[in-house]
């Protein structure tokens, strides 16, 4: 099977960007006079014309061209066999698409020797009449040319119309794959990244030609853009859609009986609808997230919801300040791009939580510090335990802010004596020993950040970004709820220890 490749116009990288004319087309047009007198019965695409004079015509073509000559070169007809044979030879070497011979002032008749030449090469030769100019010959072209590419415009134009009419449908894929599947007089479908057919239009191919739709297919993830190819005479059109992993994009495949630059431009356009229309649906990333979302809405626990963000046993929670301007959700979501992860909260700026952007990211994923932003890294855990790595990214962007550090990670698990109770015991002396200052987020969260950064006013207040001696009124107000002396180490470590169970 020939290897797939890139569609490219023809019949080359020079080619014009006009169809081509066949051959056929040029011989119907009564006024020029033109007679094929050898060649196949097969028509062929003529995509230039060129007339030469010269006895090697090769170096002068660019391949498609009605090459014409008037003969100036050739001997006489007798005994110009091997001379006409080569000249024919070399212009099949050329790319030329057909041989056009004027007759008069310089021969009467087609020579033989040259009918008999482009019969053995297979080179289609037409007679011009004496009172043809290769110049009418050559503008008959070149207006065929200019009509076909009206054609072709007007073509494509109502084909993109069509599309984003099937597009806003009620069930936009399937009519956007059937409006393709006409526009093509093809085949048109969706194919997922195990190969398997989401949806068809059009007559089905041979068995022969969807194994070869499903090997293109696997060649356009996730680069390059498109690929062709031809099996069992039909030609095969693959265009990978953008949105979602590389790994879970579809893929459209056209199918056609010829090839039909103006039905890949059509495929082009379908491709761009159908990534808008497929990329928040089909993707198992998107589809996964949404569906985690109901869940919990619905009262799923997380250990039920969070599996079908990717099946990750581990998570870390990441918290993130904005250095300078304030982060809106376009900052958010180019953070969230270079974590690489979609699941973040860039709704900054509320109470508990000023610019502060919280991000979600499987355990084995490396978080590096970011430009322009302060990060805290909580440790790993599972799906029950994400308030608790909320709470620790929260510590870590803390000491962060405090440190002037760009990333901050989690300083790690429970070990030592605080490993030895049970976190139910752990949370019940938590809530007893705090319940005086419970009420008010803001004494907790002064306290929890003034005992992390040991007894600090000033590296407090750089953390919570108020003034040291707000930070001072805090703690005095919270010493005297709680009725303890702060300046006692047992007493510290014993806040200490019910803060990180609250």
């Amino acid at each position: 099977m020939p290897q797939p490749s890139e569609p490219s116009g023809p019949p080359g990288p020079s080619g014009p960007p006009t169809p081509a004319v066949p051959l056929s087309a040029l011989l119907a047009r009564t006024e020029l006079g033109l007679r094929k007198v050898a060649g196949p019965e097969e028509d062929v695409p003529l995509h230039w014309v060129h007339t030469s004079e010269m006895e090697d015509p090769l170096p002068y073509l660019l391949g498609g061209e009605l090459l014409l000559t008037a003969g100036v070169h050739f001997e006489s007809a007798a005994g110009a066999g091997t001379y006409l044979d080569r000249y024919v030879a070399r212009a099949i070497d050329g790319g030329a698409a057909a041989l056009g011979f004027g007759l008069a002032p310089v021969h009467d008749e087609t020579p033989r020797a040259l009918v008999a030449a482009c019969e053995r090469y297979g080179l289609p030769l037409v007679e011009v009449p004496p009172a043809t100019p290769f110049t009418a010959v050559a503008r008959a072209v070149w207006q065929a040319m200019a009509e076909a590419r009206d054609r072709e415009l007007r073509r494509v134009t109502e084909a993109q119309q069509a599309l984003a009419s099937a597009a806003a449908r009620p069930d936009p894929v399937p009519a956007v794959l059937r409006r393709l599947a006409r526009s093509t007089t093809g085949w048109a479908a969706l194919v997922s990244p195990g190969g398997q057919e989401l949806y068809a239009a059009g007559p089905a191919p041979a068995t022969e030609v969807r194994e070869g739709v499903g090997r293109l297919a696997g060649t356009v993830r996730p680069a390059p853009a498109s690929a062709t190819d031809t099996v069992g005479g039909m030609q095969l059109a693959a265009y990978a859609l953008a949105g979602g992993a590389p790994g879970e994009r579809p893929v459209l495949v056209v199918v056609t009986g010829h090839r039909d630059p103006a039905g890949h431009t059509i495929g082009g356009v379908a491709a761009v609808l159908l990534s808008l229309l497929t990329g928040p649906h089909l993707g198992t990333a998107e589809a996964g997230r949404s569906a985690a979302l109901v869940r919990l809405l619905l009262g799923a626990p997380p250990e039920e919801a969070v599996p079908l963000l990717g099946g990750r046993p581990l998570w870390t929670v990441v918290h993130a300040l904005r250095r300078g301007p304030s982060a809106g959700p376009l900052a958010a979501a180019a953070l969230g791009t270079a974590l690489g992860t979609a699941l973040f909260d860039g709704q900054a700026g509320t109470a508990t939580d000023t610019g502060t952007v919280k991000l979600l990211l499987p355990a084995d994923r490396e978080v590096t510090p970011q430009p322009g932003w302060t990060l805290g890294v909580s440790g790993p855990v599972g799906a029950g335990e994400l308030p608790a790595g909320d709470a620790q990214a929260a510590g870590a962007l803390r000491r962060a802010v405090a440190t002037r550090s760009a990333l901050a990670l989690h300083r790690g698990g429970d070990t030592g004596v605080a490993g030895l109770v049970s976190p139910d015991e752990a949370r019940k002396h938590a809530r007893a020993a705090l319940a005086p200052i419970m009420d008010s987020a803001a004494l907790v969260a002064t306290l929890r950040t003034w005992l992390e950064l040991h007894g600090s006013w000033d590296r407090t207040a750089v953390a919570l970004q108020v003034h040291r001696n707000t930070v001072r009124q805090r703690i005095g107000r919270a010493a005297a709820l709680l009725d303890m002396d702060l300046d006692d180490p047992d007493t510290r470590m014993e806040l200490w220890f019910a803060l990180r169970w609250v």
